[in-house]
């Protein structure tokens, strides 16, 4: 232990937390959805590129930054009121398969009009922030990926606090908790699940300008979602709370992991390593660290 790296290991720790609280980001979109109606929402990825390729489109043409943030965000509002409205208002009280197979489909088709819409070439985007080392005590780390986990947080704690404090959140917990009784005390549930749709179209315009501007503006970027499920298996797919710890606890892991065991498998393994731990836990806690729904409805 006396020739540990301590430093080393920080970097490496840190860099893996910055990049959890990405994955935390994305992860909330699929939480937001599935608190309210039981819908895995697998479109998340989709909304998430059509969020990012529609803003740098509209950047490209020379419309300013806060202007295509709000044109962007306007149309991701309307695409979640349409979604809310012609697929899953439909479908309400349909097998759980059922209503996947469902945002499956969507996904494709919100790719698609993407691709006709916008094209298919790869677009950088520059947020403005340079990914350059900085030194913290000895520990470097990428000023991108400091501003990228501020921007995360402050939006998680944005949407806890819209959740939690203000009347749209009640109601919002009430249908999590209970849509029948939140019907029977006056509720308006399709409101309700209009204005979840919308916030999760916000937070795919937020994670999938953070993550465009990390690895590009392309069509796999979709394929993010991915990363956030072992994030829902470890935190709970009906747990904020869950979501941002999950996301820490994958971020960290799969970093070490192949920082310091990486070389036995020949590399490579950060790319598997969360599915590991994925597996592993729903062997022995199926729900999660703080989910209770997906226990309780399997």
């Amino acid at each position: 232990m006396a020739d540990f790296d301590w430093l080393f290991f920080m970097e490496v720790l840190v860099g893996g937390l910055l990049s959890g609280v990405m994955y935390s980001l994305v992860a909330i979109g699929f939480v937001l959805i599935y608190k309210t109606s039981g819908v895995l929402n697998f479109a998340q990825g989709a909304m998430l590129l059509f969020a990012a390729l529609t803003f740098v489109s509209l950047t490209e043409r020379g419309i300013s930054f806060p202007l295509a943030f709000a044109i962007t965000f306007a149309i991701m509002v309307v695409i979640g009121i349409a979604v809310e409205r012609t697929v899953l208002r439909p479908l309400t009280n349909k097998p759980p398969i059922t209503l996947f197979m469902a945002t499956l489909g969507l996904s494709y088709i919100i790719e698609g009009a993407a691709q006709l819409i916008w094209g298919t070439q790869v677009h950088g985007l520059d947020l403005g922030i340079e990914d350059v080392p900085f030194d913290v005590g000895g520990v470097y780390i990428s000023q991108f990926d400091i501003f990228a986990a501020v921007v995360a947080a402050s939006m998680v704690l944005l949407l806890s606090v819209l959740f939690r404090y203000t009347r749209i959140g009640l109601g919002f917990r009430a249908v999590a908790d209970d849509q029948f009784a939140a019907l029977a005390v006056g509720l308006r549930l399709p409101w309700i699940w209009a204005t979840v749709w919308a916030a999760a179209g916000l937070v795919a315009l937020v994670a999938g300008l953070l993550w465009g501007a990390r690895v590009g503006v392309q069509f796999s970027l979709s394929l993010i979602v991915l990363k956030a499920l072992p994030v829902l298996v470890l935190g709970g797919f009906d747990s904020i709370l869950g979501a941002i710890l999950g996301g820490l606890l994958i971020g960290a892991s799969e970093k070490l992991a192949e920082v310091y065991i990486g070389g036995y498998f020949g590399g490579g393994i950060e790319g598997w390593f969360a599915y590991v731990i994925a597996l592993a836990f729903l062997l022995v806690r199926p729900s999660g660290l703080f989910g209770q729904k997906l226990l309780e409805r399997v």
